[in-house]
């Protein structure tokens, strides 16, 4: 792990589960959507914003909009930002009727917002945002390459030209995001993405990389005994005729 140039974000909305992590020093940094919120039980979305952001208060975290109107969305980006100088604010790249969101996203840049422009798949999309973006004062572009996975298309060939096309703009980082295994993490490495979104369950994973495969095949086949008797399997045994 110690050899990985990829900085690692750590993805989620539980404000335990948040701080557990924030104690990591694996962790660069944090980031959170509606959807994570709403299943970790988040009633107020300021409140719990802010009150992790007592806690958090120098490695960035990033906070999305949730309004589908984009004069509303400036101004939730604009309340967001203004809760702390590590808030970056995610703006998505379409709205639900798939309206490009660049506009918006040149906007708030303008105006010193940290924007992370998420929901993305491809390149063609990171052309629309980019030179907007390069008016302010930097920020994030979030492609989901997990998602990408889901498909059936291999994510990394597109990952790859994505690093290249934001090679001369240094204030604009590329987010791996969603990933599916810990696999991801050293595949997002070596192309050189600058940052990757890990669940808390992926981040233990990693204690597994170099793992020795035969120990593993050993302790696999442990935890498959083992459950087995604690759970009381139980069946008869057949004794084998012997042949004459």
């Amino acid at each position: 792990m110690k050899d990985l140039k990829i900085k690692i974000f750590a993805d989620g909305a539980d404000k335990a589960g948040i701080l557990e992590m924030a104690k990591n020093p694996v962790i660069s940094g944090f980031t959170t959507n509606p959807t994570l919120m709403k299943k970790a039980g988040v009633k107020d979305y300021k409140s719990f914003a802010q009150d992790v952001l007592k806690e958090i208060t120098e490695k960035p975290i990033s906070f999305e909009v949730f309004s589908d109107d984009f004069d509303e969305m400036e101004g939730q980006a604009l309340e967001i930002a203004s809760w702390g100088d590590n808030v970056y604010v995610k703006i998505p790249i379409t709205n639900t009727k798939g309206k490009s969101a660049a506009s918006l996203v040149e906007k708030l840049a303008k105006q010193g917002v940290k924007v992370n422009v998420t929901a993305m798949m491809n390149l063609r999309q990171v052309r629309e945002v980019v030179p907007g973006m390069v008016h302010g004062p930097g920020g994030y572009v979030s492609v989901f390459a997990g998602r990408v996975a889901d498909s059936g298309r291999d994510p990394v060939p597109a990952m790859h030209d994505i690093v290249e096309y934001l090679k001369p703009y240094p204030a604009i980082e590329l987010i791996w995001a969603s990933p599916r295994e810990v696999l991801n993490i050293l595949q997002a490495d070596r192309i050189g993405c600058h940052i990757i979104t890990v669940t808390n369950d992926l981040i233990k994973k990693m204690g597994l990389f170099g793992k020795d495969l035969d120990e593993y095949s050993l302790d696999t086949v442990k935890m498959f005994y083992n459950d087995a008797k604690a759970a009381g399997y139980t069946l008869p045994v057949v004794k084998q005729s012997v042949r004459r």
